[in-house]
């Protein structure tokens, strides 16, 4: 495979994760939220779907964001009947964010961004061993 087709690949590759990334960590950072008055939703978890996608100019099939959208399952309730946002039973609607679930995400998008990196610096690194070669 040419060395720039890599780059490409490893790029987009890296810009998806990284975006799933910024969602993982704004889900993560309000599973703890709720509303302040009653009847108001709390935060809704994010979900990043992915899809193939031709670069015209190199023919390459690359990974982009299809889309961020809102994962529809219900809330959860916690009984806190001193909490602005109490229902008339003394519970609160919860963001449906399980902070497990996010964290393995989370560490396996890192873990998806570590290696396309990895892949970014060998194809580097061979690209300037080529380019020292050809000097000298």
């Amino acid at each position: 495979m040419d060395i720039v087709k890599a780059l490409k690949i490893s790029a987009a590759g890296m810009r998806a994760q990284g975006t799933r990334l910024r969602v993982l960590a704004e889900n993560i950072a309000n599973a703890e939220s709720a509303p302040d008055t009653p009847g108001v939703e709390p935060y809704r978890r994010k979900l990043v779907s992915f899809e193939n996608a031709l670069d015209r100019d190199s023919g390459l099939r690359l990974v982009r964001i299809k889309g961020v959208v809102e994962d529809k399952s219900e809330f959860g309730k916690r009984y806190d009947p001193h909490h602005p946002a109490a229902d008339g039973d003394g519970y609160v609607q919860v963001p449906n964010v399980k902070s497990l679930l996010e964290m393995m995400d989370f560490r396996e998008a890192q873990r998806s961004y570590e290696a396309n990196m990895s892949v970014l610096r060998v194809s580097r690194s061979m690209l300037q061993r080529t380019v020292d070669m050809l000097r000298g």
